[in-house]
This record gives structure tokens, C-alpha cells and sequence, in this order.
């Protein structure tokens, strides 16, 4: 029978997986188009950007989420229940106690972010501290951290780095076909067949990497699920507040797609995890995630 224990090491397999995928997949990429049109200019401008890009990205991804999100650090006087509650979490998983931020919004919903869990923040929002109980809101924040403990935010920062990678070279890719460079002394009709391909891969890579980010993002929730649930020794916490939220179908305010992947739960409301949104979306639905952490799965 499933427990937390397998789901803890299944997920963290599936994820490392998902990112040797990844690379593989990036590295195909890059060698495809730099063999199409014979010229490995695309291949290290596209890296150079997509790491520059993202490495600064990496050191301020925190205050640009904050901003966006509108978080404001709460202040320990008004907060003190959940500074007190975030800091014994914190020195039970062995980690330091990341700061606090609160949300003005009355979507339940939290989240984790920082570079480290030396420059770690967890925020919450205002519904959720009103929603939850005592338990369930432990069983958040052992989320939260567990994000932080298991450098969720790292993995994250990489995968964003490779579907940039796979964007930009591919509309480096799509540019350079419709201007001409390349491969100009080839025969005519592999020239066509090749680009031909090139575009196709073009079009569809971002997609594909888009998809591969998403899936790991879903593990990652999996996991961070387990991790927390292990922290506290009390699944029903977390399951009891997942079933909470999960009822609440209005999206955020502040509800967006480059920091959605963040959230405990999908900010865009739960409506969203019907139909063709299953595909893109950031979290695993909440209800496989209620039976995970009730062993029902």
C-alpha cells in the first residue's frame, strides 16, 4: 500500500527524470538547429541569453514576486500566532526562519519564494489565516517550508531557464529562416525539407517544454505535500485545509501566470482544473492531492 514515504521518494524520482528529460530534450534542440542551417551561432546565443536572463532572475525572483503579489511583511505585534507558528515549523525542519508576508487578498492561498533558505520568505493571505484552524494552517505552512527545505525554488529556476532557452532559440530559429541566413550553399530541397523541420520544431519545442515545466511543477507540489505532512506528523492538517481551499472557486486578485506555479493551491480558483485546463496547469488537482495525504492513492 502507498504512504507518504513512497510518495515522498516516487515524486522525487519522477522529478529528476522530468528534468534529465529536459536537458536531453534542450540539448537535441540546440544541436538540431545549429546542424540545420550549419552555423553554432544560435546554439551560444541563445544559451548566453537564457542564462543571463535567468541567473538574474534567480537573485531577485523574490522582491519581483512580492511586488507582484502585492505581500507587504507582517509585523510581529499583529501577526504574532503566525510568526510563532512559522518559526517553531522552521526549527523543527532545521531550517531559519524565513520572513513573513502577508497578502490583502481573501482567496485562501500561500506561498513560498527566495533564492535560498538563507533569504527565504512565506507569505500568506489574509482568507487564508481567516479560513483555516490552528492545524490546518501548520499543515500549510509545513508545505510552504517543505518547498523551501526540498530547494523547489532552484529546480524551479531551472526549468523556467530551459523552456527560455527553448523559446528563445526557437524564435532565434524562425527569424533567421524567414531573413535567409544559413545554409545557402546546400542542395535546394534538403534546404526546404530541413527547414521545413526546423519550424515545426520551432513551433511545437516551446510547447513541449512548457508542458515538461508544468509536470515537474505538479511533482514538486506532490512532494512538498508529503514533505509537510511528515513535518507536522499530521496529514489531516494539511488534507483538512487542501478541502478548504479547494471549495473556494473565485481566482485571486493578483492571480498570474508567471508566479501562479508558486501557490499552494491553483490562484487562478478551482474551476480551472476542468477540461483542457488539466494540461496547464501548475498544481496537480486538489483532490488527488487530499488522497495522497490520506493514503487513498
Amino acid at each position: 500500500m502507498a504512504t507518504l514515504y513512497t510518495h515522498y521518494d516516487s515524486n522525487t524520482r519522477r522529478t529528476w527524470v522530468l528534468m534529465a528529460a529536459f536537458f536531453i530534450a534542450v540539448i537535441f534542440l540546440g544541436w538540431a538547429f545549429s546542424w540545420i542551417f550549419n552555423n553554432s551561432i544560435i546554439l551560444y546565443v541563445a544559451v548566453f541569453l537564457s542564462i543571463a536572463m535567468n541567473v538574474g532572475s534567480y537573485y531577485y525572483s523574490d522582491k519581483l514576486v512580492l511586488k507582484m503579489t502585492g505581500a507587504h511583511e507582517a509585523s510581529e505585534k499583529e501577526y504574532r500566532e503566525l510568526h510563532t507558528l512559522v518559526e517553531n515549523l522552521a526549527i523543527t525542519a532545521g531550517l531559519p526562519k524565513p520572513k513573513v508576508f502577508v497578502m490583502k487578498e481573501t482567496a485562501p492561498n500561500a506561498f513560498a519564494t527566495g533564492r535560498n533558505k538563507e533569504h527565504a520568505v512565506v507569505a500568506v493571505t489574509e482568507g487564508l489565516l481567516t479560513l483555516l484552524e490552528r492545524t490546518e494552517l501548520e499543515g500549510v505552512i509545513a508545505h510552504e517550508l517543505s518547498h523551501i527545505g526540498n530547494r523547489d525554488m532552484l529546480v524551479s529556476t531551472i526549468a523556467v531557464t530551459l523552456v527560455g532557452f527553448v523559446t528563445l532559440l526557437s524564435d532565434f530559429f524562425l527569424r533567421w529562416s524567414l531573413f535567409g541566413g544559413g545554409g545557402g550553399d546546400r542542395d535546394g530541397r534538403i534546404q526546404i525539407i530541413m527547414t521545413l523541420v526546423g519550424v515545426v520544431l520551432a513551433i511545437l519545442a516551446p510547447l513541449v517544454a512548457l508542458l515538461i515545466q508544468l509536470a515537474i511543477s505538479r511533482k514538486r507540489e506532490f512532494l512538498a505535500d508529503a514533505s509537510g505532512a511528515l513535518l507536522t506528523r499530521y496529514p489531516e492538517g494539511l488534507a483538512s485545509a487542501l478541502s478548504k481551499i479547494g471549495k473556494y472557486s473565485a481566482e485571486m486578485k493578483r492571480a498570474n501566470h508567471a508566479t501562479a506555479h508558486l501557490f499552494l493551491a491553483n490562484p487562478f480558483g478551482s474551476k480551472k482544473e476542468r477540461g483542457i485546463h488539466r494540461w496547464f496547469m501548475t498544481h496537480p488537482p486538489v483532490s488527488e492531492r487530499i488522497s495522497a495525504l490520506r493514503g487513498e492513492r
